[in-house]
C-alpha cells in the first residue's frame, strides 16, 4: 500500500484535526459516564486509542505505519507505568507495562521479516528468482498461457519463504522487460500481472513468513501466557502449502478465461542477462546460505532452531560477506515492520488491560452455533481486508478473537477450536484481493498501469469466491 499522502489539503490536515478533536472530546468525558460499560479508566483510553487506530487505518489518512507509531506512543504516554504523571489517576496496578510495549518494536517476528527482505534481496541481486523462473518454463514449455503457470508457480512458491510483497517486486521486475515487448492492447500483460499479485497472495498463506498475518496469527496461538499452542513453521507449512498450490492452479484456469493472450508463444529471459559478476566462492555461498535458511525454517522442530532465530542466518552472514550493504539496508520496506509492531502494542494493550476479555464476554456466544462463529469471524475478516490492508485487519481481529476462541473453548472445539478459527483468519486475510488496496502485491500490480480496478476486482472476487468455499470445506472435512 502506497505511504503517499493525498495532495488534497483538506485530508492532509482537517480530516486528521477532526478525528484527534473527536477522540479527545471522548476521552475528556468524565469517566462516570462510561460506568454502563463497565470499563476501567484504562480499558477506556486503550478502547479510545483503538477507534483511533481503525479510522485512521480505515481512511488512511495518514500512512498506515504512521498510525501505528502513533498509537504506540500515545498507550506509552497515557496507559503505562512509566506514562506523564498527568495521566496517573488509576491503580498503579491498572498501568501496563512500557517495557512490554515498546518490545513490541523488538519483537522476535519482527526480526523473522526483516531476515525475509534480507533474503530477498540477495535472491534478487544474484538473479537466483530469474534462473528459477528459466529452469520451470523450460521444463513447463514456453506457450503463453504455460508461461503464466509457470510465473505464477515460481511465485507462489517463493512467496511462501520470503515475503509475498518482496516476491511480488521480484516477479514484476522480471516479466517487465516481457511486457514491453507485447502489444498494448494483449490482455496477455493483464493476465502476466494479475498472475503475479494473485500467486503471491495465495502463496504467501502457505507459510508462516509469507505474509504479516500469518506471523501475527502465529504469535497469538503459540504464545507461552495465551493459548501456547506450540505450532512450527513445519506443521502450518504442510497444513497450508498444498492448498495454496491448489487455489494457484485454480487461478490459473481463472485469468487465462479472463485474459486469453494474443501470442501464444513466449520467449526465455537470455542466459547472458543472468550473469552475475561476483567471486565464485561467494556466489555459491549465498546458494548454500539461501538453501540452509529455508531449510531449518521448513524442518525447525527437526534442527531445533526457532524460526525467529534462524532469520539472523541470514542477516548477519550476508552482512559478514559484503552481499548486503549499506545501501540495501536503506532499501528494506521498514514501514511494513513499523505496521506489525504498532498492531503488536495495541494486542498487549487489549489483552493485559483486560479490555478484549470484556468486550467478548459481553456478548452471549454460547447461544450461538459454533459454525455461525466460525463463519462469521472470517468473513468479517475477509470484508475487512479487501477495503483495509490484511496486516491491519488481522492486527485489529487478533487480540479480539484470540480471547473469544479462549472463552469458548469448549463449544468451539468440535470445529477445531482456537487453531482453526485464528488460522482462518490469516488464510481470509489473504484471500481478500478485490482492490489495490487490499493487499500490497495488489498495489503493485495496480501501479504497473497495466491493470485496472475492474480487472483487479473480477478476478479477486471471483478467486476470492472460491477460495472462501474451498477453505470452508477442507476445514469442515478436517474436523
Amino acid at each position: 500500500m502506497s505511504d503517499k499522502l493525498t495532495k488534497s489539503p483538506i485530508k492532509q490536515v482537517f480530516m486528521p484535526v477532526l478525528v484527534i478533536g473527536f477522540l479527545l472530546f471522548l476521552w475528556l468525558v468524565p469517566s462516570e459516564s462510561y460506568t454502563m460499560l463497565g470499563l476501567t479508566l484504562v480499558q477506556q483510553r486503550v478502547l479510545l486509542v483503538f477507534l483511533f487506530a481503525v479510522i485512521m487505518w480505515v481512511t488512511e489518512i495518514i500512512p498506515p505505519w504512521i498510525t501505528s507509531v502513533s498509537l504506540t506512543t500515545i498507550l506509552l504516554f497515557t496507559v503505562s507505568d512509566n506514562g506523564l504523571k498527568l495521566f496517573h489517576d488509576v491503580p498503579s496496578d491498572q498501568l501496563l507495562s512500557s517495557r512490554q510495549l515498546i518490545a513490541s518494536f523488538a519483537d522476535p517476528v519482527i526480526f523473522l521479516f526483516l531476515g525475509g527482505f534480507v533474503l530477498a534481496a540477495v535472491a534478487s541481486k544474484f538473479h537466483i528468482d530469474r534462473r528459477i523462473a528459466n529452469m520451470v518454463i523450460k521444463i513447463i514449455g514456453t506457450k503463453s498461457h504455460y508461461y503464466l503457470f509457470g510465473i505464477m508457480l515460481v511465485t507462489g512458491v517463493c512467496s511462501m519463504f520470503v515475503s509475498n510483497t518482496a516476491t511480488a517486486i521480484m516477479m514484476l521486475t522480471l516479466i517487465s522487460p516481457i511486457l514491453k515487448e507485447m502489444d498494448s492492447s494483449d490482455k496477455g500483460q493483464t493476465a502476466l500481472i494479475l498472475g503475479v499479485s494473485v500467486s503471491a497472495n495465495l502463496g504467501g498463506m502457505g507459510t508462516p513468513i509469507g505474509t504479516p498475518p500469518n506471523a501475527i496469527i502465529l504469535k497469538y496461538l503459540n504464545d507461552p501466557t495465551g493459548l501456547n499452542m506450540d505450532i512450527s513453521f513445519g506443521e502450518w507449512a504442510m497444513m497450508f502449502g498444498p492448498i495454496a498450490i491448489i487455489l494457484i492452479i485454480v487461478s490459473w484456469f481463472v485469468i487465462v478465461k479472463f485474459f486469453p493472450f494474443a501470442n501464444p508463444r513466449m520467449k526465455l529471459i537470455p542466459e547472458d542477462k543472468l550473469e552475475v559478476k561476483a567471486n565464485p566462492i561467494i556466489k555459491y555461498s549465498v546458494y548454500c546460505i539461501i538453501g540452509g535458511t529455508i531449510a531449518l525454517w521448513c524442518f525447525d522442530r527437526f534442527f531445533g532452531v526457532d524460526p525467529n532465530v534462524v532469520a539472523f542466518i541470514p542477516i548477519s552472514l550476508f552482512c559478514l560477506l559484503s552481499v548486503f550493504v549499506k545501501d540495501d539496508l536503506a532499501s528494506i520496506d521498514w514501514s511494513v515492520l513499523w505496521l506489525v509492531a504498532g498492531g503488536f502494542a495495541l494486542g498487549y494493550s487489549f489483552q493485559d488491560s483486560g479490555l478484549a476479555y470484556k468486550m467478548i464476554t459481553s456478548i452471549n456466544f454460547s447461544s450461538i452455533a459454533p459454525w455461525i462463529i466460525f463463519l462469521s469471524c472470517w468473513l468479517i475478516c475477509w470484508a475487512l481486508s479487501n477495503f483495509i490492508s490484511n496486516t491491519a485487519t488481522v492486527n485489529l481481529l487478533a487480540p479480539i478473537f484470540t480471547v473469544l476462541a479462549a472463552s469458548l473453548g469448549p463449544e468451539l472445539a468440535p470445529l477445531g477450536g482456537a487453531r482453526t478459527l485464528l488460522m482462518g483468519v490469516a488464510i481470509f486475510a489473504s484471500l481478500a484481493m478485490m482492490l489495490p488496496v487490499s493487499t500490497p502485491p495488489n498495489a503493485l500490480a495496480y501501479s504497473t498501469g497495466h491493470v485496472s480496478k475492474r480487472d483487479m476486482q473480477k478476478v479477486g472476487i471471483t478467486i476470492g469466491a472460491l477460495g472462501l468455499i474451498f477453505t470452508i470445506c477442507i476445514s469442515l472435512a478436517f474436523h
